[in-house]
């Protein structure tokens, strides 16, 4: 049997937690040694064509309709689905656009501002459509594990994709946490 296909997509997030899987050093060969990270930021994929996976992880709340159809089909094709950061488990700082309509920030985001003259809401229909709310992932998907933090420590994440790789879903020690 094979290396454990592993993907990692980036929706609305900042990529910090990217970062922090980055940020593992020289433990981050060790991981690379035992999957096979097939489509992630950090490498070169062209597309969200997913192979079947052990596990999918998901950085970033869910913003637009792009991002909700990855999120669905990433789920459909992994066996193990985990939310990296507080903006896939909890929305993040994303979600403070939930209080306004999404006509009326696109509007002052487009129009009203100093910066925006003549300016206009993107109409193009390649840009996918904003959602009504910025959702956690799991109000789209069902989600098997949680990293929290902002972003995780990259022993968070360390811990926590061992685990799953060894069969296990675990709490993340309160040690581990990161509440930057």
């Amino acid at each position: 049997m094979g290396k454990p296909k592993v993907a990692t997509v980036w929706l609305e997030g900042c990529a910090g937690c990217h970062m922090s899987f980055l940020d593992l050093d020289e433990a981050l060969v060790d991981i690379l040694d035992a999957i096979d990270l097939t489509i992630s930021p950090i490498t070169d994929f062209k597309d969200y064509e997913f192979p079947e996976l052990e596990v999918g992880i998901v950085e970033g709340g869910v913003g637009n309709h792009e991002q909700k159809e990855i999120a669905v089909k990433l789920r459909k094709r992994c066996k193990v689905l985990m939310a990296w950061g507080d903006c896939a488990v909890f929305g993040g700082i994303n979600t403070m656009r939930n209080w306004i309509p999404k006509e009326e920030i696109l509007s002052y985001a487009y129009l009203s501002t100093p910066s925006s003259c003549g300016g206009s809401p993107p109409s193009d229909s390649e840009l996918p459509e904003l959602l009504e709310k910025v959702l956690p992932l799991n109000q789209v998907v069902r989600v098997d594990a949680y990293v929290p933090g902002c972003p995780p420590s990259p022993e968070a994440i360390a811990h926590a994709l061992k685990a799953v790789l060894a069969g296990r879903i675990e709490s993340i020690p309160v040690a581990l946490l990161h509440f930057d």
